[in-house]
């Protein structure tokens, strides 16, 4: 591993206030199983879908090898090293099903949750606060084989039998848990639109697919809470967008609202309510299944936290027509990432105020927030990333505005910690605060990197924190 010289760590951030349990605030950067461990056979550990998709012909992109992704599987204590340099003190990280079941059910492998162990305490020992993801995306192949994946009524039960391993093994030492990542992502990229695996396009399945997901985070959730320890909480990582009326006309801002309601509130309601928004139900009618009361119960007490994934915002106007909300996004010339996202700080602050609004003032953590850029690394490998860190010092200034107004905002995490393999992108675009070499494994901290571990060090944008004690969590220092 590699990289320039970072400023030496600064003694141990303020706590602002509303921090829980008077801990630090989180600071922390977040990951994916299938996106940087590699080892797929390595363990005993089963195929999931990602790993069938990325065995197809053509699938490479970007010029690494799927299989190795970041090696972080390997090198794992060095990757902790690096959140140490950079003042990190939470990891968001995602546990594997098939590396615990490679079959998707029946016992768990011994191997799989050994090393997650060893991962958790070392991120303990390192002064970091680990966060663990039940399900990021990385499906094991026999349940898509065997059961047809998330369209079977049976696999949320199958999954909150996993998520029971996995609390039994770590939930002594781990208080943040999110059960799925992203369910609006696994419904509309693998069932709707079938650019991610696995691949279906039928609007009735996707509903029912988004369904399930539901299902399954209640019933994991569930069987978390006689695993909870002190003041442990789960939830699942949410993501969502602003939408800004294109105009100040009533038709505008309603459908505005109505846009909001069919991306956050398609998940969000459930989860908190016990079922839909009543203005999906109306407009999508019998594409909308119904819950069973046993689920609504155990949807009603399923988020103990809002976990939010940001990365953008859109223009939306009404347009009679245009979809079941009758929206149409405006493109109204904002910069944009890599992938295409427009890039709306502000978009960030106004949607903690509607999600803390709308799901009474949860508390909130921001568990992936970042940007693709066109990086080119110098002779060093040493990246002058000026994009990404202007793109974090506005959406974090962002967030803190939002604090300050009266939203419970306790964390944040950084997407990503290292470069990875992006999915259906292959290795092209690179989101990291750290830059993986994919053909020798080299970490070199960008320059983003460093303005991160030094706004930590300095204890959060200026004005925004408060005096106080760190305990556990705080940021180790390296050299």
């Amino acid at each position: 591993m590699q990289d320039r010289d970072l400023q030496a760590p600064a003694p141990s951030p303020a706590a602002p206030q509303g921090a829980p349990r008077g801990a630090a605030f989180l600071w922390g950067a977040a990951t994916s199983a299938f996106q940087i461990e590699g080892a797929p056979d390595a363990a005993g550990k089963g195929p999931s879908l990602w790993d069938t998709y990325c065995r197809q012909p053509g699938r490479g992109r970007g010029g690494g090898d799927w299989r190795g992704a970041c090696d972080h599987y390997r090198r794992w204590r060095d990757d902790i090293g690096l959140m140490a340099r950079l003042n990190l003190n939470a990891y968001r990280f995602s546990v594997s099903w098939p590396r615990i079941q490679p079959a998707g059910r029946g016992k768990a492998n011994a191997a799989g949750l050994d090393h997650y162990d060893r991962l958790i305490d070392g991120l303990l020992d390192a002064g970091i606060r680990p966060m663990v993801t039940l399900y990021h995306w990385d499906l094991p192949q026999a349940l898509q084989d065997e059961l047809g994946g998330w369209l079977s009524d049976d696999l949320p039960a199958i999954f909150a039998d996993y998520a029971s391993l996995v609390y039994h093994r770590l939930a002594d030492r781990v208080e943040d848990w999110i059960t799925i990542n992203e369910p609006w992502v696994v419904t509309v990229a693998g069932y709707m639109d079938g650019v991610h695996p696995p691949g279906v396009r039928d609007k009735a399945k996707a509903y029912r697919a988004g369904h399930n997901l539901l299902r399954a985070h209640a019933r994991a959730a569930a069987a978390y809470r006689p695993a909870q320890r002190g003041g442990g909480r789960i939830t699942f990582a949410l993501n969502a967008a602003y939408s800004f009326p294109a105009s100040e006309e009533a038709a505008d801002i309603v459908a505005a609202e109505r846009a909001m309601l069919n991306f956050g509130g398609w998940f969000g309601d459930p989860a908190c309510f016990g079922d839909y928004p009543p203005l999906l139900r109306a407009r999508l009618g019998e594409l909308l299944p119904e819950f069973g009361e046993e689920d609504r119960r155990l949807l009603r007490r399923s988020m103990d936290y809002i976990a939010l994934n940001y990365y953008t915002s859109d223009v939306v106007r009404h347009k009679a027509g245009g979809g079941p909300m009758d929206t149409e996004v405006v493109d109204d010339g904002a910069p944009q990432t890599e992938m295409g996202w427009p890039i709306r700080p502000q978009g960030l602050r106004l949607l903690l105020h509607w999600l803390s609004d709308r799901y009474g003032k949860l508390p909130t953590l921001i568990t992936e927030n970042g940007a693709a850029f066109d990086d080119q690394p110098d002779a060093d490998g040493f990246v002058q990333d000026d994009g990404r860190s202007a793109y974090l010092r506005e959406h974090i200034e962002a967030a803190f505005q939002a604090r300050a107004e009266g939203v419970d905002l306790r964390g944040y995490y950084a997407w990503s910690l290292l470069d990875n393999l992006e999915w259906a992108e292959g290795f092209t675009k690179r989101f990291g605060i750290v830059r993986c070499d994919f053909e020798t494994q080299a970490r070199t901290i960008k320059a983003s990197g460093r303005w991160y571990a030094d706004l930590i060090a300095r204890g959060g944008p200026a004005g925004f924190s408060a005096p106080g004690a760190v305990g556990a969590g705080a940021g180790a220092g390296g050299t």
